[in-house]
């Protein structure tokens, strides 16, 4: 069956297409764009007055399988992906077994063949993320993966980071980088500043993680490695970055929905829902980020989807589990906080949840265009919704978004010309 999507305003920098076209699709692929298609025995979608874009990417996700399906399994989180409206997740290692060896990748892979979207492993750089001993990066690389991270993790060795990074440099791989001296984070739960003072919390300096920051973008300027910086929170982190960027370093980075919406002021109902690592940081932080965005110093924004039980985040603050279910709401928050005030635009956007990401993953961003594979993300700008966890398709229903109403919404994705998620009638429905 061929299907006729029309009306649509397509945005894609891509392929430096914008404006209203007619898509007509046809065995997974795009096979015509025009301003108007007449096409009969078809299926017709009419998207008048949405968005549609290249199906998005996000390059941090926390998919928990194997080992903790209690949180989430590759099947819930694929369908959580699909209904935030990405075609591609790239999961990160830190699994049980962690996934440090070819088996565990092509069990990932495996059991990703019935998800309804596109799943990326990412390798770890040691041994059980423990920091001790380098993971067999090259049987990884001969895998398939075409990165590294023991995100949850720091390698807090410099040595063993050291070695790791040159490994990547001989397979062509990326290190994506969990920042954090664990000794000047220590014990801490929250940002360390005002709140963390009157609230009486553990504090996290900032300097936690920016210690780490500098001493990797050394090592990758001694090793020649494409250094990723995972979850950038800090206006000196960023500082870090930029100059190492003017350098001509492989240096890049990625911030969070949450990273760019939420300050230190959100823990102060001691909701475990805000506790994450890094922690929420400083009005000041996030506004340099904000800015950092804006001027094109910050190349992605990833989720850091990282779904917890009821158990993981009950009680103190202080023992709460780390992290929030992102998937889901990130498209909403971003349009609503930072593209419909003027920050960022669609084609932003599309640069930093399709175009960068592919580029870090070494995937293919094709786009939209006649040939292409049909990865598609279709949002409805108008449409207002409440964010409610108990209808999330995430096994994770922890989040601090609770109650917020946003404008706008993902109503359709598409992975390879088949409608996986489909939200035009309010129906919120996966389709396998």
């Amino acid at each position: 069956m061929k299907t006729l999507i029309k009306n649509a305003l397509v945005i894609d920098p891509i392929n430096q297409l914008e404006g209203k076209y007619d898509l007509l699709i046809e065995d997974s692929k795009i096979r015509k764009i025009k301003r108007e298609i007449r096409e009969n025995n078809c299926e017709v979608i009419d998207l008048k007055e949405t968005i549609l874009l290249p199906g998005l990417i996000d390059m941090h996700t926390h998919l928990r399988e194997p080992g903790f399906e209690e949180k989430e399994t590759i099947k819930t989180g694929c369908e959580a992906a699909a209904a935030g409206g990405f075609t591609t997740i790239a999961c990160m290692a830190n699994t049980d077994p962690v996934a440090d060896n070819p088996a565990t990748i092509e069990y990932i892979k495996a059991k990703a063949e019935a998800g309804v979207v596109k799943v990326i492993p990412v390798g770890s750089i040691t041994k059980d993320c423990q920091g001790e001993r380098l993971a067999e990066i090259g049987f990884l690389a001969r895998s398939g993966v075409t990165a590294l991270s023991d995100d949850g993790n720091p390698v807090m060795n410099s040595e063993i980071m050291r070695r790791a990074m040159e490994y990547a440099v001989s397979f062509g791989l990326t290190i994506i980088d969990h920042c954090e001296d664990l000794n000047l984070a220590g014990d801490g739960v929250m940002n360390e500043g005002y709140y963390s003072t009157i609230l009486g919390l553990k504090p996290v300096p900032a300097v936690a993680e920016e210690v780490m920051i500098a001493r990797d973008i050394l090592l990758a300027e001694l090793t020649g490695a494409r250094l990723h910086i995972a979850h950038l929170s800090t206006a000196r982190g960023l500082e870090l970055v930029a100059r190492a960027r003017e350098k001509g370093l492989k240096i890049t980075a990625e911030v969070t929905p949450h990273h760019l919406i939420l300050t230190d002021e959100a823990v102060k109902g001691y909701n475990p829902d805000t506790k994450v690592n890094p922690p929420l940081r400083s009005q000041e932080d996030v506004d340099k980020l904000k800015q950092g965005l804006k001027e094109g110093l910050i190349d992605v924004i990833a989720t850091d989807h990282a779904p917890h039980t009821f158990e993981d985040k009950l009680g103190e603050y202080d023992y709460a589990a780390s992290g929030i279910s992102g998937l889901e709401t990130a498209v909403a928050l971003i349009h609503d906080r930072l593209i419909r005030q003027g920050l960022i635009g669609w084609r932003d956007l599309v640069k930093l949840m399709v175009a960068n990401p592919a580029r870090i993953l070494g995937l293919d961003a094709e786009g939209i265009k006649e040939g292409a594979r049909a990865d598609l993300t279709c949002f409805d700008p108008a449409r207002e919704w409440e964010v409610e966890p108990a209808a999330f398709k995430s096994k994770g229903k922890n989040t601090p978004f609770v109650g917020w109403k946003l404008r706008g919404k993902v109503i359709l994705t598409m992975v390879e010309g088949k409608i996986v998620y489909d939200d035009r009638g309010g129906q919120s429905e996966i389709i396998y």
